[in-house]
């Protein structure tokens, strides 16, 4: 069955398939929004995501952050100082959606492809809910849009084509290549020789840390062009060049396969989640979300960077990290947080960890000592 037959069975909406997650986001943002209007979102996300926003003609109005989960600190807000909401759902954690109805929220589903809030999956909860395929799938690209209104959808379907690149058979074979050799490679505990040659074949963008490159003297005048994804490509594209490509028979149907195995992982990625729950170091809001099948667990240490080599040299990879906060990596570019301390605390303390792997990582999670407390908390663990 398509990716997009099965995320419509699973929201129960109408879907549109993508290339990408990314493209999805920005055709909702420029679908539901206005250029000029403030857009709150997380200062804990992907770069390109930030970048999707700029090129929608957005103002991203970064919130305060909770240190339970990762995601927006809905307490902390004025919703009626935003006119639109872009939830993350952080690791498969989940915004605090039903915190949020009222307002125009566009959900990021790339994460939490598993995860409901009070029976209901994320992605049903706002105007537009954007999967990925490359995430708990791990097909390597596509996404799927998912919305209520047919008349959306086809409008949806519109925009889309206009975006879209001629694709290539050649560049869906090596697409499918690499993210079965991954998969390969994790099973096999190959990961390090996997992640050199990924390296080596320019298959991730090069870093400053754990973000891409701002290039702010760039940056400004693409924005002063008039923005939009033509102007903004060189960063929206960043790990994925054939964002906007099409992509035909052989990428959908492996996207589709992927996506059918989620069922099967299930079990598997709740022993994970539930073994990792027990560590002192994992983040609280995990504790009230063991039942959810996560994309990743967040632990949050100290010593993170010797952590995430001592993984490596298990075979674990680490990725995810979103080190610093939009507020950090982006200023002048961005409303700042009233807030931000939280935001930088949990960046730099943050390790990822996928349940699925957490035998092999526990050797090396297990001895890792807690994060130094929260600026300013009084934080209170919850029951589990």
């Amino acid at each position: 069955m398509s990716p997009e037959r099965q995320l419509a069975a699973r929201t129960g909406r109408e879907t549109v398939y993508l290339p990408s997650n990314r493209l999805g986001l920005y055709l909702a943002l420029r679908h539901w929004c206005t250029p000029g209007q403030r857009l709150l979102m997380s200062p804990i996300s992907a770069d390109e995501i930030l970048f999707l926003v700029l090129a929608a003609g957005l103002i991203p109005v970064i919130a305060p952050l909770s240190v339970l989960d990762g995601n927006i600190e809905l307490g902390r807000v004025l919703l009626g100082t935003v006119d639109a909401v872009l939830t993350t759902n952080l690791y498969g954690l989940p915004d605090a959606v039903l915190g949020m109805a009222g307002a125009l929220l566009i959900e990021d589903v790339a994460h939490a492809a598993e995860t409901s809030v009070d029976g209901r999956p994320l992605g049903t909860f706002g105007a537009a809910g954007v999967f990925s395929l490359s995430k708990h799938a791990g097909a390597g690209s596509g996404g799927v849009l998912a919305v209520d209104d047919p008349a959306d959808r086809r409008a949806l379907e519109r925009e889309r084509d206009l975006l879209l690149r001629p694709g290539a058979l050649r560049r869906d074979l090596l697409s499918v290549a690499t993210s079965t050799g991954r998969h390969l490679a994790l099973r096999l505990d190959m990961a390090r020789p996997a992640m050199r040659l990924s390296h080596l074949l320019g298959l991730e963008e090069p870093r400053e840390g754990h973000r891409i490159a701002l290039r702010p003297r760039d940056l400004a005048p693409a924005l002063a062009s008039g923005g939009g994804l033509a102007a903004l490509d060189p960063w929206v594209r960043a790990d994925l060049h054939d964002y906007r490509s099409r992509r035909g028979a052989v990428a959908r149907w492996y996207q589709g396969h992927r996506l059918a195995r989620l069922p099967k992982e299930r079990g598997a990625r709740l022993a994970g989640v539930a073994r990792l729950a027990e560590l002192p170091t994992v983040a609280p809001g995990v504790l009230r979300q063991t039942g959810q099948p996560l994309f990743r667990v967040p632990l949050l240490v100290a010593g993170r960077d010797e952590a995430i080599a001592a993984l490596a040299r298990r075979g674990v990879p680490t990725g995810y990290l979103y080190d610093p906060p939009y507020d950090d990596y982006a200023p002048g570019f961005v409303e700042p947080s009233p807030e931000p301390e939280a935001a930088r605390w949990w960046a730099r303390h943050v390790l990822p960890v996928d349940p699925l792997y957490a035998e092999r990582a526990l050797p090396v999670v297990e001895s890792l000592q807690p994060a130094p407390p929260p600026p300013g908390s009084h934080l209170l663990r919850p029951a589990a």
